[in-house]
């Protein structure tokens, strides 16, 4: 009988790669799943997660060594310090914010008061170019938030109105705005320039 050809496989021998057994084993995809993959990993925590979970002192430290309670409740008191700087910080920069429109609808409080007399006068013909300008303006100044008040006939508020004159009047029950002499400007609960009002009062 002829010598069997080691180096030759029989057609039923199992042929091994290039990397051998070893590399089979050792191929990611040939053992399944991870078993701590992507889908299994825990959702990462973002820092508004962090600061705004509530935690006692007892479950700060719950699990940790003792040597190592101090630390984490120094930890946790810097966690809600910062947490309160950083809304301190944006009260802060919206009052700021707030003040420096302010800032800019008050130095232009004199250019409207011009333009309120300019239209009385008549000056502020329609399809003028002064009055295209004083329509622009005054939207410039509503885009800010700046609304006027005091009109005649309302009621006299001495939170808002700065009566300059009283005039008894008949048939007068309570005090009313007569005339606005100088309108007010507010921006939202800040209170640009009170309103001048001549007041009707109850004549005696």
């Amino acid at each position: 009988m002829a010598d069997k050809d080691f180096d030759k496989p029989d057609d039923g021998d199992e042929v091994l790669g290039a990397e051998g057994s070893e590399a089979h084993a050792s191929d990611p995809a040939a053992q399944g799943p991870a078993s701590d993959g992507p889908d299994t990993q825990p959702e990462e925590l973002t820092v508004d997660d962090i600061l705004g979970a509530a935690q006692s002192d007892e479950a700060a430290v719950a699990g940790a060594p003792e040597a190592e309670h101090d630390l984490l409740l120094d930890l946790k008191r810097v966690q809600a310090e910062y947490a309160n700087y950083r809304r301190r910080t944006e009260e802060q920069r919206e009052v700021e914010a707030a003040r420096a429109k302010g800032s800019v609808a008050k130095n232009l409080l004199p250019v409207l008061d011009d333009l309120d007399r300019a239209e009385k006068h008549g000056d502020l013909a329609e399809g003028s170019a002064l009055a295209a300008i004083a329509d622009k303006l005054r939207g410039v100044v509503a885009r800010l938030g700046v609304e006027r008040y005091a009109e005649a006939g309302d009621a006299f508020d001495p939170q808002q109105h700065e009566a300059i004159f009283q005039a008894p009047t008949p048939g007068t029950t309570e005090a009313t705005i007569l005339e606005v002499v100088e309108v007010g400007y507010r921006l939202g609960e800040i209170e640009l320039r009170p309103a001048k009002v001549v007041v009707a009062v109850p004549a005696e």
